[in-house]
């Protein structure tokens, strides 16, 4: 049997594995950087928001009650100022520790989520602020209702975890900080002269003259 050559067939071979387009890892680069920015910007505005509003009941009448998502559970504003320096961290290290960066993205970002998801429900906070409202350890809450926010708060971590995992996927490609700033079209250093020989020194004069150069100059 004969070999067949490929170019003569027209078959073209295609290598078994092949670097990612420079166009799509700007792409990630991009959806990773927009994603974790609007995320912890998203958290940290509900964070501020008001999460749960209540009653407290007392002897003279009913106090009006409301809790902020940092009343709730601080968690996920600090997970999202976690999540942000992270993002940025991103772009000052290479290698395994970019990798370390991303998984501590990835973590932020789902640990927001748990914790924004967790609040959704909670009237700790309320009932603990009834309780020094009143005066009374034992003071209770009616009329217990809950806003949107803090399910913004989980649409911000899911951002988060997003950009968290582009960079798992893609970060390995993107460029680094250091290289970015560097300063362009900088002169590469020129050797240092050799020193001018010494005319009162023949062991330089001689030196000089190996070097083919004149010591008269």
């Amino acid at each position: 049997m004969t070999a067949v050559d490929p170019s003569r067939t027209g078959a073209t071979v295609s290598p078994s594995s092949s670097p990612p387009k420079p166009a799509r890892s700007g792409k990630s680069l991009a959806l990773a950087l927009i994603a974790g920015a609007a995320g912890a910007a998203v958290v940290l505005l509900a964070s501020g928001r008001t999460w749960a509003k209540a009653t407290a009941v007392v002897a003279q009448g009913q106090l009006p009650q409301t809790a902020s998502g940092q009343d709730v559970t601080g968690v996920p504003g600090a997970l999202a100022i976690v999540g942000l320096a992270a993002l940025v961290a991103l772009f000052a290290v290479r290698g395994a520790s970019r990798t370390v960066v991303a998984v501590l993205l990835t973590l932020s970002g789902l640990g927001t989520v748990v914790g924004a998801y967790l609040g959704i429900s909670d009237t700790a906070a309320l009932r603990e602020k009834a309780a020094t409202a009143t005066g009374l350890s034992d003071a209770g809450v009616q009329d217990v209702s809950h806003t949107f926010w803090p399910w913004v708060a989980v649409v911000g971590g899911v951002l988060l975890l997003i950009a968290g995992v582009l960079a798992l996927l893609y970060g390995r490609h993107w460029p680094a900080m250091s290289a970015r700033y560097e300063r362009a079209g900088a002169a590469p250093r020129s050797p240092r002269r050799a020193a001018a020989a010494d005319p009162d020194r023949p062991e330089e004069m001689w030196k000089s003259l190996d070097r083919g150069e004149d010591p008269t100059r």
